[in-house]
C-alpha cells in the first residue's frame, strides 16, 4: 500500500461522498458531519489494512526462518540459543 496514493484516493472518496451527501440532505453541517466520520472510517480501515500486512510479513518471514534453521545441520560445539553459530568459525580476518 503506498501511502500517498492510499491518502490521494482517500481524499477522492471524501469529496465525492461530501458532494453526494450534501446533494441528498441540503444540510452543510450534516454533510461536514457525516465526511468525518467516513474519513475516521477510512483511517480505521488503512490502519487495519497495514497492521494485517504487517503480521502477513512477519509470519511469512519466521516460517523461513523456520524452514532454514530446520535445513542447517548444526555440530555440538555450534550451540549458541536458537541461532546457529556456523557464521562465526571464519578464517579470514575481521576487516571493518
Amino acid at each position: 500500500m503506498y501511502a500517498p496514493r492510499v491518502f490521494i484516493s482517500m481524499l477522492g472518496a471524501l469529496a465525492v461522498f461530501g458532494i453526494a451527501t450534501y446533494f441528498l440532505t441540503q444540510s452543510f453541517s450534516t454533510t461536514l458531519i457525516e465526511t468525518v466520520i467516513c474519513a475516521v472510517l477510512l483511517q480505521i480501515g488503512y490502519f487495519i489494512g497495514i497492521l494485517f500486512l504487517v503480521w502477513k510479513e512477519r509470519s511469512a518471514r519466521q516460517a523461513l526462518s523456520r524452514q532454514n534453521a530446520a535445513a542447517m545441520p548444526l555440530r555440538d560445539d555450534d550451540k549458541v540459543t536458537g541461532l546457529p553459530a556456523a557464521n562465526l568459525n571464519r578464517t579470514e580476518r575481521f576487516n571493518p
